[in-house]
């Protein structure tokens, strides 16, 4: 009876495991992340200037959300753009605000600066 069911209960496996796509950016983990920014790719910050300098994933570049809109054409198009922000809120709208300004490959990051310093990441300061 399990043989019947195997295709469904993997197809849920697999999907369970897969980043998350929406709204044309995808939500990743900060193990992905950090894994990212060790190969050299774009990190967005878009948390405020103050919390910025109260530590930042190495390399990140900082534009909080609300310059967002009127700043787009300071995010590379042609690279990948992982977003990070305190907790993956803010984050998660800055995305939304990428995709809809036509850039592609946009990576949220879950959880944001919490779960990057609970994981044991590095900050700058």
């Amino acid at each position: 009876m399990f043989l019947r069911f195997r295709p469904v209960a993997l197809l849920a496996l697999l999907t369970a495991c897969a980043p998350a796509a929406q709204d044309g950016y995808t939500t990743v983990s900060v193990q992905d992340l950090h894994t990212a920014q060790q190969s050299g790719e774009f990190v967005l910050d878009v948390r405020t200037p103050a919390e910025y300098v109260q530590g930042h994933v190495p390399g990140a570049t900082l534009l909080p959300l609300q310059d967002l809109p009127a700043r787009l054409n300071e995010v590379p198009k042609d690279r990948k753009v992982y977003v990070i922000c305190r907790s993956g809120s803010r984050s998660a709208q800055a995305s939304q605000v990428l995709t809809d300004g036509g850039h592609r490959n946009v990576y949220n990051v879950d959880g944001g600066m919490l779960a990057w310093e609970a994981a044991g990441f590095p900050t700058t300061r």
